[in-house]
């Protein structure tokens, strides 16, 4: 028998014995490559980025509420001397999610489908719990681990040379599996510290439904549960009910709150859905009310937008345009940080007035060195907006030998960039959920036909109310409906 002496193989094993850490919620011992400090330090570096690309949803009823409620649920966590901190985050997108070290986001299109306190409280325990159990740090380890573990194999058998492809793909479908049991044990975690605070963990169960039918809904396809990053929302409602009635078992506390008139009315008023103020489209025209612009963008392409920059792109993805704000004060200073930043090549540049605005124009590469066929090139306009005192930049790019097929897509968009004057484009307002109290026993069908809600918006209202429409409500019972105008919130 051969014993080689490698010194990757000594390293690694010296790390793993110096690495072991106790898992604050399980009580066992575990691998571990990420110290609490620098959980804190990721969220810390993270945060400014989310709130960036989201923005922060301004409401300080319901801010209030979830920082009291959270830093409650803290205290009885099995990390309660780390400092959490929780953000409504500007987004209609139904979502909540944690960072290490302690950062919980809610975003203000999940506030708005919880239809108690108690939902709430059940999801605001399962993203603690991520963050007391330490799975980023988790995946931290895991990620480093399939690495370390590729890297050995490489180096001392010829079988995994052969098969290292494979041995890869299968230590990804691992990764999921390791991300499904750390939804698990927060849903777990959820219920706990839901029901020790005195809130009915079964609302959580039932808010797993409300997402099971938003998914369906949407359209979302089915994929297998083993290549799911999360338990499927039917098991999942079965299993935290089980965990609800064993937790209310074992606390035997003389009542769990549910609270959903209250709850109702925190939200009474917010947005709902896209708000159109900060940009919205119609007929392949892009609107800025309150930053006063427009600009179309080609037929068949697909927009996004958010705080930071709009993109659009094909659906072939071969091409993108990108506009955002430059961090400049002037149009030459804007096209040389660009350039400086992006290490490009300019071939051309032109100074001229598009729809009043002085610009500035560049066409300029990005050469690949390695592999000269994969570099792009870039058409970029610099705006002066003299109004608002700000430079904007708009970037259309492809691949160098495809520009050209491009270009007349990305100059249709770029000269025919405009300032917004007409008022019914500046004016729009997003949709608010309203609170209502039906005047008599009916079902939820007929309530929101008293309140003249769009037939073709019934299932959507259906699951906003986590209702189904042929459900009966009693007299005064509240209900969400949807209206335009101003919210009257804080």
């Amino acid at each position: 028998m051969r014993y080689i002496f490698n010194p990757l193989i000594v390293t690694i094993a010296l790390l793993f014995l110096s690495s072991c850490s106790r898992n604050p919620v399980t009580g066992k011992k575990e691998l571990n490559f990420m110290s609490e400090s620098q959980e804190i330090a990721m969220g810390e570096q993270s945060d400014p980025d989310v709130v960036a690309q989201f923005g922060l949803f301004e409401d300080e009823t319901l801010q209030n509420f979830i920082d009291k409620e959270g830093q409650k649920m803290v205290k009885i966590s099995h990390r309660p001397d780390l400092d959490f901190e929780f953000k409504i985050l500007n987004s209609p997108v139904v979502n909540a999610f944690a960072l290490p070290g302690g950062y919980v986001y809610f975003t203000r299109g999940i506030l708005a489908h919880f239809s108690n306190e108690a939902e709430f409280a059940g999801v605001l325990g399962h993203e603690i719990g991520h963050v007391t159990a330490r799975h980023g740090a988790e995946q931290y380890t895991n990620q480093i681990l399939s690495q370390v573990g590729l890297m050995v194999g490489l180096v001392v058998s010829p079988t995994v040379r052969q098969f290292a492809n494979e041995i890869s793909q299968g230590v990804q479908l691992m990764m999921l599996s390791n991300s499904r049991s750390n939804e698990s044990q927060s849903d777990k975690l959820g219920v706990e510290y839901s029901t020790k605070i005195g809130y009915d963990a079964n609302q959580m169960a039932n808010f797993f439904r409300t997402i099971g039918r938003i998914g369906a809904r949407a359209g979302a396809n089915e994929i297998p549960d083993f290549l799911s990053t999360h338990p499927n929302p039917a098991d999942r409602f079965s299993k935290v009910h089980e965990l609800a009635e064993k937790w209310q078992q074992k606390l035997q506390l003389p009542e769990y709150k549910i609270n959903r008139d209250s709850y109702l009315e925190m939200i009474d008023g917010i947005i709902y859905g896209e708000d159109p103020r900060e940009g919205y489209t119609d007929n392949n025209v892009f609107y800025h009310p309150e930053l006063r612009f427009s600009f179309p963008y080609p037929s068949g392409w697909q927009l996004v937008n958010t705080p930071q920059q709009v993109q659009m792109a094909p659906k072939d993805q071969n091409a993108m345009m990108v506009f955002s704000l430059a961090p400049a004060k002037s149009l030459r200073e804007a096209a040389d940080g660009f350039v400086q930043q992006f290490k490009l090549t300019v071939s051309e540049t032109n100074s001229k007035t598009v729809n009043g605005y002085p610009s500035y124009q560049m066409v300029a590469d990005q050469v690949n060195e390695q592999d000269p066929s994969q570099s792009v090139r870039l058409l970029t306009y610099f705006y002066q907006d003299k109004s608002n005192n700000v430079i904007y930049q708009m970037l259309g790019v492809a691949p160098r030998q495809e520009f050209n097929s491009l270009s007349n897509y990305f100059m249709f968009t770029m000269d025919n960039f405009k300032t917004l004057r007409d008022p019914a484009r500046i004016n729009v307002q997003p949709d608010h959920i309203r609170i209502v109290s039906v005047p008599a026993s009916m079902t939820l069908a007929q309530a929101l036909r008293r309140y003249n809600m769009p037939a073709d918006r019934f299932d959507e209202l259906a699951i906003l109310n986590s209702m189904e429409l042929s459900d009966k409500l009693n007299a005064n019972e509240k209900i969400k409906v949807i209206s335009k105008g101003k919210s009257g919130r804080p």
